[in-house]
C-alpha cells in the first residue's frame, strides 16, 4: 500500500504538534496511529516522523547520544518508504518528504555537537493540512 488520503487524515494531529515542537505529544499521536495500522507497511511513514520527533526531544535536551541513535534509527525508515514504493505525489507534496528526508540525511551518522540538528528543530511541515496546498 502507498500513502495516501486515508494515512495523511490520521497524521494530522500528530503533524500538528510536530508544528509546534511538542515533539512528544506528536510520538503519543503518531504511536497510536502506527500501532492501529500494524498490517500497513505505510506505517514507516508514522514511525520515521515519531523517531524523528523523538531525536528532537533528545536534542532540546542536549543529549546527543539519543538524538542520534534516534535520527539513526528514523534512517531505516527512510528506507523502507523508498524500498517499498510508498512514496506517492501526495507524500512528497503534502509532507515535504524529500525534503524531510534530506534534512535527516544531513545530520552525520556521528556528530561530534548539536550543531547539525538545529535544521531538522526548524523544521515545519508546511502543506499538511487537507485540501490546502502550498
Amino acid at each position: 500500500m502507498s500513502f495516501g488520503l486515508e494515512h495523511l487524515e490520521k497524521m494530522q494531529s500528530g503533524l500538528e504538534c510536530f508544528n509546534k515542537q511538542h515533539y512528544w505529544e506528536c510520538h503519543e499521536e503518531l504511536e497510536h496511529v502506527w500501532l492501529e495500522d500494524r498490517q500497513d507497511p505505510t506505517r514507516n511513514v508514522y514511525w520515521a516522523v515519531i523517531q524523528v520527533a523523538a531525536s528532537m526531544i533528545h536534542y532540546r535536551d542536549g543529549k546527543i547520544i539519543g538524538a542520534s541513535g534516534m535520527m539513526n534509527k528514523s534512517r531505516e525508515k527512510f528506507k523502507r518508504v523508498r524500498d517499498l514504493h510508498i512514496i506517492t505525489p501526495l507524500l512528497l507534496e503534502k509532507l515535504e518528504w524529500e525534503k524531510f528526508e534530506a534534512l535527516v540525511n544531513a545530520i552525520p551518522l556521528n556528530p561530534v555537537d548539536l550543531v547539525p540538528f538545529a535544521p531538522m528543530y526548524e523544521f515545519r511541515f508546511r502543506n499538511y493540512q487537507l485540501g490546502k496546498s502550498a
